[in-house]
């Protein structure tokens, strides 16, 4: 590869040793959360509104940054077109609010919380789903894959039920993602008794417990490290999710783990 493009193997070596500059590194940031607000919103908005969106939340950047990075990613906002009403899908998001809004979890397994978010690996996206017992805030249940899908997520939450009891009454809520509302998706949560509960619409912070996770999992794994593949990836998940629930302690846990906390207050 080196004779092909003409670069000498010291200079190879070199820009390995440097790693990402920081630039690469707040781009790579900034893209995942862009990504992750288009996708909130359903990718009817541009750059200009996820400008705004971003700035809101503190997360600040120039217009023209924004900008650059949704046309290197593709990210165009879909036009405004008239369109016969979907009155299933109208129905379905009117019947599904945040059902956990006003609901405190007195023991594991009555709430169950999940999210998705973007990991990556040798220049490419990897797409990691979470479940979380909200009452410790145990990771109950994950799964990694290239596609962020239906499959992705239902995935996880198998992998969950495998680990917890899984009863009938159990609360599971998420964002407004496509995965989740999807018929597939929602059919599995019926079909074994779990009731459905979804952000409310354009309410940012109705699954704190998960946004809060995966910015700690980032902060601490992720930050400055670069993966060349995904079982390098898969092997820090693994060691993180090991940690985070027995070894972590949580101020909002009494500084106890998830563990501990599950052990003395379940």
């Amino acid at each position: 590869m080196c004779e092909l493009y003409d670069v000498t193997r010291g200079g190879y070596y070199a820009w390995r040793r440097r790693g990402q500059s920081n630039h690469a590194a707040r781009d790579s940031e900034l893209k995942e959360n862009i990504f992750k607000l288009f996708d909130e919103y359903n990718g009817i908005y541009g750059s200009p509104k996820i400008h705004q969106l971003l700035k809101q939340e503190g997360i600040l950047n120039g217009k023209n940054r924004v900008d650059r990075i949704m046309q290197e990613c593709r990210l165009k906002a879909r036009c405004a077109r008239i369109y016969k009403n979907n009155t299933a899908h109208d129905r379905f998001y009117a019947s599904i609010g945040n059902n956990i809004h006003e609901l405190e979890a007195t023991g594991p397994n009555q709430i169950w919380v999940g999210d998705v978010t973007y990991l990556r690996v040798n220049e490419q996206w990897r797409y990691l789903a979470v479940i979380m017992d909200k009452f410790s805030r145990k990771i109950v249940g994950w799964s990694l894959s290239v596609k962020r899908n239906v499959e992705l997520s239902l995935t996880a939450f198998k992998r969950a039920t495998t680990n917890r009891l899984l009863q009938s009454g159990l609360y599971f809520h998420s964002d407004r993602g496509s995965e989740y509302v999807a018929h597939k998706y929602r059919k599995w949560l019926k079909k074994n008794g779990v009731i459905q509960s979804l952000n409310r619409k354009g309410v940012m912070n109705d699954n704190a417990e998960m946004e809060s996770f995966f910015h700690q999992f980032k902060a601490e794994r992720l930050h400055k490290n670069e993966y060349t593949t995904e079982g390098e990836l898969r092997a820090t998940i693994i060691e993180y999710m090991r940690f985070y629930n027995s070894k972590r302690i949580h101020s909002s846990l009494g500084y106890l783990t998830p563990d501990d906390y599950e052990v003395i207050m379940g």
